[in-house]
């Protein structure tokens, strides 16, 4: 019971941190990581500070790298108090030592979004940010190919080119057949990160009408803030809105 109350907790805050971006990319105001983390002072008090920065520690690294999407796609750059909560979030979360490709990619994502923004970072012993292996993608079917990027969506960026992006790169057609797979199966999060994906891809079908698929994800399930957040940077990639 207590673990399904953590996970609880923690999908509700993802979600709130979701909120906030999705926010902010369409409104281009600052914004703010929600639940900031806060040091311990002790006490009942203290406590409750503490689980609630680690609470906020973790949701940022559940979204990873579109915990500072706004800064990247819209400005402005983030706030010192933001970059702290980032960088303390990749520190608190690196990777497992035979940890799936998607959580070190993530990992990396997170950190080339810091070096992106100019933030200073230490890394972990042993943690030199070198890019990770994508060979993992070389053989994929074009079903597993939409599933892995969905998951790493927030790599697809203006600029970021990297070893998961030249993949996708050369396999627009699978990835526009995993877009409409997964809108046929209603699976719209991971519908959302392929289109997003797809808005930067050369060599995508004009009969696909990703437009307008990407109106219905969002009429069918914008109302949950990770889909609407995949979505919302996917227009404006296609808008051209980026610094």
């Amino acid at each position: 019971m207590e673990q399904s109350g953590t996970s609880t907790r923690l999908t509700g805050a993802v979600q709130d941190l979701a909120t906030e971006v999705v926010s902010a990319l369409r409104s281009g105001d600052p914004f703010r990581l929600a639940g900031r983390t806060t040091e311990a002072t002790g006490g009942e008090a203290g406590k409750d500070a503490t689980a609630a920065g680690d609470l906020t520690l973790a949701a940022v690294r559940v979204l990873g790298a579109d915990a500072l999407l706004p800064a990247v796609l819209r400005g402005p750059p983030p706030g010192p108090d933001n970059l702290a909560v980032f960088s303390r979030a990749v520190h608190a979360f690196p990777p497992p030592a035979h940890g799936s490709p998607t959580s070190v990619w993530s990992h990396w994502a997170m950190r080339r979004t810091l070096l992106r923004l100019d933030a200073p970072f230490d890394g972990a012993p042993g943690d030199d940010g070198a890019e990770p292996a994508g060979t993992w993608l070389d053989e994929a079917s074009w079903q597993f190919l939409t599933r892995q990027l969905a998951v790493l969506a927030p790599l697809a960026v203006p600029g970021g080119d990297c070893a998961v992006f030249r993949a996708a790169r050369r396999r627009p057609v699978d990835v526009a057949r995993g877009f409409v797979r997964a809108v046929r199966r209603r699976d719209w999060l991971q519908a959302a990160g392929a289109g997003r994906w797809l808005v930067l891809l050369d060599g995508v079908p004009e009969t696909l009408g990703l437009e307008a698929g990407l109106d219905f994800v969002a009429q069918m399930d914008g109302a949950d803030p990770r889909v609407a957040l995949h979505i919302e940077a996917a227009r404006l990639m296609r808008a051209g809105a980026t610094v």
